[in-house]
């Protein structure tokens, strides 16, 4: 047996019935929005699947585009992720991570020693030896007496260059969690606009659900009704027979 086609009133292509999608399961503000493109819209038409993708789209974009005004780069890659069905979730430390140089990698690792108890414990006996040698030889020829100034130029000269890496350091902290929060954000949104279109297809799977309901429940009564009409006419017919 040949399966029954019919078009899609978008592209004019022909596809399979059951691939395609009827008027009836479309969404009213999605339905609007197909009418305005194309008059012939109406009950006892057809959308392919990759149309009924683009028109969602474009749903999505009217309601972002009414609740925030303008659409800004990262939204649109939202739009573009929800209509090719693709994850926008990602490791953003490892992305992070492949752009830096070696410049930035090497300050990260700086900042990181200079900030831990390892570089505080070999810096505190460094200054212990400089002083105690300096101390106890300062009799005879000591390299740096007291009060110790070459150590102070040392000191000086290493915070010097400790601040400008540690800011770089914290430049680069600064990007990583900006780029986290947009992430974060695209997530939330996309999340957001999906449990929304969720709740929508079922509200609209519902109320079609409820006027099927209602039509099968007037067909019956309907039908109720006849059988009543017909059993009464034929009890009168019974008790002529009878007499």
């Amino acid at each position: 047996m040949k399966k029954a086609k019919s078009s899609c009133v978008v592209c004019k292509k022909n596809f399979e019935t059951a691939e395609l999608v009827p008027f009836s399961a479309v969404r009213t503000v999605i339905s609007a929005i197909i009418k305005e493109d194309y008059p012939a819209w109406a009950d006892g038409c057809y959308i392919c699947r990759a149309d009924m993708t683009t028109y969602r789209a474009k749903e999505v974009q009217i309601m972002i585009e009414e609740e925030l005004g303008e659409l800004s780069a990262l939204e649109k890659e939202v739009l573009e992720s929800l209509q090719r069905h693709e994850l926008l979730s990602s490791n953003t430390e490892q992305e992070f991570d492949k752009e830096r140089t070696l410049g930035e990698k090497l300050s990260d690792k700086l900042a990181t020693f200079g900030g831990s108890w390892r570089f505080l414990i070999i810096f505190s006996v460094f200054l212990i030896c400089w002083i105690t040698i300096n101390s106890l030889v300062m009799f005879w020829r000591p390299a740096d007496p007291y009060p110790f100034i070459l150590l102070n130029l040392l000191l000086s000269c290493l915070a010097a260059v400790q601040a400008p890496i540690i800011m770089m350091s914290q430049n680069r902290q600064e990007q990583k969690d900006r780029l986290r929060s947009q992430h974060d954000y695209q997530v939330n949104l996309k999340a957001e606009l999906e449990i929304r279109l969720i709740h929508e297809k079922l509200d609209h799977l519902l109320l079609r659900q409820w006027q099927k309901l209602m039509e099968i429940q007037a067909t019956q009564i309907e039908e109720i009704a006849d059988i009543k009409q017909g059993l009464k006419l034929i009890k009168p017919a019974a008790f002529k027979n009878d007499g």
